[in-house]
This record gives structure tokens, C-alpha cells and sequence, in this order.
């Protein structure tokens, strides 16, 4: 094993003891390794690391930002153990991807997916998107966290949902209203009366008694969409799952606004329950929808007026 290849298997155990788990970036890395092997070099070059982040010639110049961040997060790593290895400028490829302004669905949308979930069948399936869809829309769950819940997770007792399949595993509790108790304890009947014997832990259970996948949800949920009549509205041809998420954070803030709330203030309380790691992943939300965007420019006038 070569020194590059010793450091990678260093470097991967580091980050995942950490809490990343690094699927990908790993696959990345081990093909950057690679990469410099074939260019028979004994350490990294920030010139090598250009010419591997730039593949392929064809991609997106933030795709290229992405490989180029993954390299340099090695790059760091390998330096600390060989001074003549090179970290590469956090200034090369400034490539960025603008963010397409998420669907906001309103209330009268969310029920017709919901009523249209229920018609399905069999009934156990009908349920439980019509369930999953409401849980997404008053909690602002990711899909991904939704779809990994176990049972545990789900205290309809104590009304709270504990999300630990979240973005690298930032765990947090969410409260939850009795309606939604009531109509998550309605879908757990149906479910343990029609599977007794379940395969998995999970709390949305396929017809097979397994986890329900994403690729499930995807599916039926795009079926829903285009029934409902939603498709080809809005600035993405069609709304996703995700979108409901955005809709929560939306509607919460437009909420706040109305109320009189600081939004400032009141900020960060909602990044920690959305789960983000980063306030400026909410913040956007200000710029990216125009009814918010609006609202700040209302705000800028009347602090102007007040200056003045």
C-alpha cells in the first residue's frame, strides 16, 4: 500500500469517527488517488488536483468546486504528515449553481395530494403517504428523515418525533400536534393489523413489511402531483417531496411576519428545528421566495423612513 492510499484509509477512518459517513466522498477520494498514481506522483500537487477536479471536461464548473473541496479536505490531512504536499487555494474554481426557487404549496394543495394518497391501494398503502405526505408538510421533516423513522422514534404519547437519520446525523426532537398524533396512531393500527410480523424496525412500512424507500416515495408522490394537476407550475417542472419542507419554512416565517415576530430573533430557533447545520441554509429562504422577498424589501423601507 502506498503512502497516499495508507493516508486515505487514515483520513476516511478520522471523518467517519467524526459522524460523517462519506459514501461518496470516499468513492471521490479513492479515484483521486488513483488519479495522482497514474501521474506517477509521490504527493499531491495543487496542479494535479486542478486537472483531476475538472472531470469531467464537461461538467458543471460547481460540480468541478465540489471534487476540487473534496481534494483539499485530503490535501490537509496528507500535508500534516508530508510538508511537501500541496493544498490547493480555497480561491481556484469559484464556480457556483443557482439555487431554483423551491414549489410552495399552500394548504388547499397539501390536502388534495393527501385526499389523492388515500385512494390508493391497497388501503395500508393509501395510508401511509397520505400519513408520510402530512407528517412532511407540519414538520418539516426531509424526506430522508421521514422515510427512516423507526418505531421508537415516533412517542405519540409524549407527542414528539425524534429525528436521528438527519443530515449528518444532526439529531433533534420535533412536537407534534394531536392532530398529527391522531393520525399517525390511525396509520400504526392499520399497519401492525395488517402486518403483525414486520421485517424491519421502521415506522412507514412497505407492503412487504420492509422500510419504505425513497425511491417509493418519489414515485408515488410524482403520480400524485400530476393527478392533482400540479405539474409543469412553478419555477421546477414538477413539485417534489423536498418542497414540502420548504413550504413548512416558508409558511413559518410568513406566519412570524404577520404576527409582528422579530424574524431575526426568532432565525435561528428555526434552523435548529429544521436541522440545518449551516443559518445561512434558512436564511435563504428570504431571497428565494418572492412573497419573503418582498417582505424583507417592506422591512428595508420602513427602517429607511425611520432612519430618515
Amino acid at each position: 500500500m502506498t503512502m497516499l492510499q495508507e493516508s486515505l484509509v487514515d483520513y476516511l477512518q478520522i471523518r467517519r469517527r467524526l459522524g460523517f459517513e462519506m459514501p461518496q466522498d470516499g468513492r471521490l477520494l479513492e479515484g483521486f488517488v488513483e488519479f495522482l498514481e497514474q501521474a506517477g506522483a509521490p504527493g499531491i500537487t495543487a496542479e494535479l488536483a486542478l486537472a483531476w477536479a475538472r472531470l469531467p471536461v464537461d461538467a458543471h464548473p460547481h460540480r468541478w468546486r465540489q471534487r476540487l473541496s473534496v481534494a483539499r479536505g485530503f490535501a490537509r490531512h496528507v500535508a500534516t504528515i508530508d510538508p511537501t504536499s500541496e493544498v490547493p487555494s480555497t480561491d481556484l474554481l469559484p464556480g457556483h449553481r443557482s439555487r431554483i426557487a423551491p414549489y410552495i404549496y399552500t394548504e388547499e394543495e397539501i390536502a388534495a395530494l393527501m385526499a389523492a394518497a388515500r385512494k390508493l391501494q391497497p388501503q395500508l398503502r393509501g395510508m401511509r403517504h397520505a400519513t408520510l405526505i402530512g407528517l412532511l408538510a407540519v414538520t418539516g421533516m426531509r424526506p430522508g428523515e421521514a422515510v427512516g423513522l423507526d418505531r421508537q422514534d415516533v412517542d405519540l404519547k409524549n407527542s414528539v418525533v425524534a429525528v436521528r437519520a438527519g443530515k449528518q446525523k444532526k439529531q433533534r426532537e420535533l412536537p407534534l400536534h394531536k392532530t398529527t398524533v391522531n393520525a399517525l396512531r390511525d396509520y400504526a393500527r392499520l399497519r401492525d393489523a395488517r402486518i403483525p410480523e414486520p421485517s424491519t424496525p421502521a415506522f412507514f412500512v412497505s407492503a412487504r413489511g420492509r422500510r419504505m424507500g425513497r425511491e417509493e416515495l418519489n414515485r408515488t408522490f410524482m403520480k400524485l402531483v400530476c393527478e392533482v394537476g400540479l405539474d409543469g407550475r412553478g419555477a421546477r417542472a414538477r413539485p417534489r417531496p423536498h418542497d414540502l419542507r420548504h413550504a413548512f419554512a416558508v409558511n413559518t416565517l410568513l406566519g412570524w411576519y404577520r404576527a409582528g415576530e422579530d424574524i431575526d430573533r426568532r432565525m435561528p430557533l428555526l434552523s435548529t428545528y429544521l436541522g440545518h447545520v449551516d443559518p445561512a441554509s434558512t436564511y435563504w429562504y428570504l431571497e428565494a421566495v418572492p412573497e419573503l422577498l418582498e417582505m424583507v424589501s417592506r422591512r428595508l423601507e420602513e427602517l429607511l423612513e425611520v432612519v430618515s
